[in-house]
C-alpha cells in the first residue's frame, strides 16, 4: 500500500504534482506529458497545492476527464494507472503516468497546437527544441556520430575555465546559427561529454 500521506508531506516536486480538481484537460496533459517525457511521476487527485487533504467529488467525473486528457491531448497517446486511496472518508485518486519509451509526447495547448513539456522542479515547463531533439533521439539506438572539431574543442575549452554557457552564449562565441549550435550542442549531451541543466528561466550546459 502506497504511503500516500508520506507522499503529501514531501511535497510536490520532480514526480508528484497535486491537483485539487481537474479542471481542463489542456492543463492536466502538459503535467502529464512532462511526467512521461522525463522519469515518470504521480499525480495525487483531491489535494491542494499546500497538501490539504479535499478528496475528488466524483471519481467517475475526474477519471474520465484524465482518460481524456491523456487519450486525446497527448501525443503519442498516455496510458495512466489509477488507484483510488481513502484517507480521513475522503476518495483521493493517484495518477501514475510512466516514464515513456516513445518520447517526445506532446500536450495539445489552448492555442490548438502540440507543445513539449518537461518537468523542472516542481512545474512543467516548455521543452526547447534542443531537449526535444535530445529526447527525440534518446529513443533510438543509432548510436551519435562525434564529430570533433574546432567548434567542439573550443566549448570544451571554454567549459574548462568557465563553469557554464548557454546556447546563445555559444553561438554568440564562434559567431554559429543557433540552429548549428544546437546541433553541436544535442551531439554533445547525447554522447556524454557535456550535461544539459534546465531551470524554468534558461537552460545552460556543463562539462560532464
Amino acid at each position: 500500500m502506497m504511503n500516500v500521506r508520506r507522499l503529501i508531506l514531501e511535497g510536490e516536486g520532480v514526480t508528484l504534482d497535486f491537483k485539487k480538481t481537474i479542471t481542463s484537460c489542456e492543463k492536466i496533459a502538459k503535467t502529464m506529458v512532462s511526467f512521461a517525457n522525463n522519469k515518470g511521476g504521480r499525480l495525487l487527485v483531491g489535494v491542494s497545492d499546500d497538501g490539504t487533504i479535499n478528496g475528488v467529488k466524483s471519481e467517475d467525473e475526474e477519471n474520465y476527464m484524465l482518460t481524456k486528457a491523456a487519450h486525446f491531448f497527448c501525443k503519442p497517446a498516455l496510458e495512466p494507472i489509477f488507484q483510488e486511496i481513502y484517507i480521513d472518508d475522503k476518495i483521493i485518486l493517484v495518477v501514475e503516468i510512466k516514464k515513456s519509451e516513445m518520447k517526445p509526447h506532446y500536450a495539445l495547448g489552448d492555442d490548438k497546437k502540440w507543445w513539449v513539456y518537461i518537468r523542472v522542479n516542481d512545474k512543467s515547463v516548455l521543452a526547447s527544441k534542443v531537449v526535444v531533439e535530445v529526447l527525440k533521439r534518446e529513443n533510438n539506438d543509432q548510436g551519435v556520430f562525434l564529430e570533433y572539431t574546432s567548434k567542439e574543442k573550443a566549448l570544451l575549452e571554454y567549459l574548462e575555465e568557465n563553469q557554464r554557457i548557454t546556447s546563445r552564449e555559444y553561438s554568440h562565441m564562434l559567431n554559429l546559427s543557433s540552429r548549428r549550435s544546437q546541433r553541436i550542442l544535442v551531439n554533445l549531451v547525447l554522447s556524454g561529454v557535456i550535461r544539459l541543466h534546465t531551470t524554468e528561466k534558461e537552460e545552460y550546459y556543463t562539462a560532464s
